[in-house]
């Protein structure tokens, strides 16, 4: 101990680190008058970590709730984080899109979770907030989702591929007349709609009809917090990132045996916006990996919440078999009923569902809006500081007694009924997709997927839990990349025709997309 005291040499390094870990600390949590109030933690420095591995996505309800503001600062060790709670100053955000930017993160997100090569990443981060203009990776590639995902023929091919596999996989799932069968209900779903939804974007040369490249991916899903926070990953997530190499080979073989080419708009865009920018083969093959989570983690767990509250609100069941009914056409062919449910009748003529849909959205959905400060800004009063991170907590508005009345925390399937829109907040307050220049582009396909996947299920099958009373499971395992909450544990169910419809043959059909569920600002057309 003496002799590394004396020695000055050490006593210079350890002085400077000493000094420069107080001026980063102090500089990190150096807390300006004229920025958002700070919100109280119970540790000092560490508080709003512990709080926020204890309470996940609710820390920030929590918060919101003890400051009483618009906006907060939250300092964590590391990062400086804003969170903003009200929606007024929401949409002021969404403004100062340039100011308070989504793309940085974006690509710095998609680098780390896919392991881009440095080549790779240098490409994506060329004008990544489009500052010069429309052009680069990062701005083709947004341009070229929105376009084969909105409401048109493009989305049209997509969706009748993925209802004609929701058609098949139900098929499958039903047992023979007057037999019933057990089922883990979230795992059907998740290889239903991964199977449906994949064989729509990628095509008949489709990566995930490989059993294991899709078992591959939810192995690497389920391990994205690892990879996003260990150090050196390649040794401390070696199951996640070994998944993930195995799911990008898939996708590299893909590309080079040509499958792109009978795939869907929004795969040729996506793949044309990457060649066009010079991204090697095996980076693009990468990326994809990390654009399969946009397409598949959130859906699953809709369609599973939907369908357990559904169930387990009594009375409600009944009344939503009504309206699908009603609007399901009957034919006779070669002796047998045919029953064709069309996705566009179902938004036309069911809204106790369509209500239902969007109240699972409210009260499960957790996902939060991120932005980097790219420069010192005003946000309405407050200054936020560069290089700081801004939060958009969907839960905090979600949750807001002062929006939503009372009974915020209950599931009422009738709260988003036209005739109650007098007793609800503004669109703006609905943050399940998000909104601004990162409204969620696969919105109307995810609806119409779960819309699917719902209502036919409902029509055609009868569903009680296994083991006698529906329980809603926990979901403090939820992923990071989620919006959706997760189910810690799946639901075992018991599953046999519905009564009186075990001997109908079941179809389903798209009559046009352009016919939209419109939940938020930007589709319902809602002016501030």
């Amino acid at each position: 101990m003496s002799h590394l005291t004396g020695d000055p040499i050490f006593l210079f390094i350890f002085t400077g680190v000493v000094t420069l870990t107080y001026f980063a600390t102090r500089k990190m949590f150096a807390h300006d008058p004229r920025e958002p109030p700070l919100a109280p933690q119970s540790i000092p420095i560490v508080g709003h970590m512990v709080g926020l591995s204890r309470s996940k996505f609710n820390y920030y309800v929590d918060l919101s709730q003890q400051t009483d503001s618009p906006i907060f600062t939250m300092p964590l060790p590391g990062q400086k984080m804003y969170v903003v709670t009200k929606p007024e100053l929401v949409q002021t955000v969404q403004k100062q899109h340039k100011t308070l930017a989504f793309p940085p993160i974006e690509a710095k997100f998609a680098s780390k979770v896919c392991g881009a090569s440095l080549e790779a990443q240098a490409i994506l981060a060329k004008n990544v907030n489009g500052d010069e203009g429309d052009f680069g990776l990062s701005m083709e590639s947004y341009a070229a989702t929105r376009a084969a995902l909105k409401p048109g023929s493009q989305l049209d091919d997509m969706n009748r591929i993925m209802i004609q596999e929701i058609a098949k996989s139900l098929d499958l799932l039903q047992s023979a007349k007057g037999e019933s069968r057990q089922v883990g209900i979230y795992a059907w779903l998740r290889d239903a709609i991964t199977t449906a939804t994949t064989r729509s974007v990628y095509g008949p040369m489709n990566p995930y009809d490989d059993k294991a490249i899709a078992d591959a991916f939810w192995e690497f899903e389920s391990g994205l917090m690892s990879i996003l926070v260990g150090f050196l990953p390649s040794l401390t997530a070696r199951k996640p990132v070994a998944a993930r190499t195995k799911v990008a080979k898939a996708f590299e073989a893909y590309y080079k045996a040509g499958g792109v080419q009978k795939a869907s708009a929004l795969a040729q865009k996506r793949y044309k916006v990457e060649t066009d920018n010079n991204v090697p083969l095996e980076d693009i093959a990468c990326y994809e990996v990390e654009g399969s989570i946009a397409i598949l983690v959130n859906t699953a767990p809709s369609a599973f919440w939907t369908l357990l509250l559904l169930h387990s609100h009594p009375g409600l069941l009944d009344d939503i078999r009504n309206e699908i009914d009603a609007c399901t056409k009957t034919t006779t062919e070669n002796g047998s009923t045919i029953k064709t449910i069309d996705i566009t009748a179902l938004k036309e003529s069911c809204p106790l569902l369509l209500s239902s849909y969007q109240e699972v959205l409210r009260h499960r959905s957790m996902g939060t809006s991120v932005r980097e400060v790219m420069e010192d800004t005003y946000l309405d009063r407050w200054l936020l500081k560069k290089g700081a991170m801004l939060q958009i907590p969907s839960r905090i508005i979600h949750q807001d007694a002062n929006l939503w009345g009372s009974n915020v925390t209950e599931f009422n399937p009738r709260r988003f009924l036209p005739g109650e829109k007098k007793n609800r907040p503004r669109d703006v307050c609905f943050r399940a997709f998000g909104g601004g220049k990162t409204l969620c582009p696969g919105r109307h396909f995810a609806t119409n997927e779960i819309l699917a996947v719902v209502a036919v299920f409902i029509a055609r099958l009868d569903m009680k839990p296994a083991k006698g009373e529906w329980n809603l499971p926990t979901t403090a395992n939820t992923n990071v990349a989620a919006v959706v909450m997760e189910p810690d544990d799946d639901i075992h169910v018991e599953i046999k025709a519905r009564q009186g419809f075990e001997d109908v043959k079941w179809a389903i059909s798209l009559n046009k997309s352009e016919k939209i569920f419109a939940m938020v600002t930007e589709d319902s057309g809602e002016t501030e």
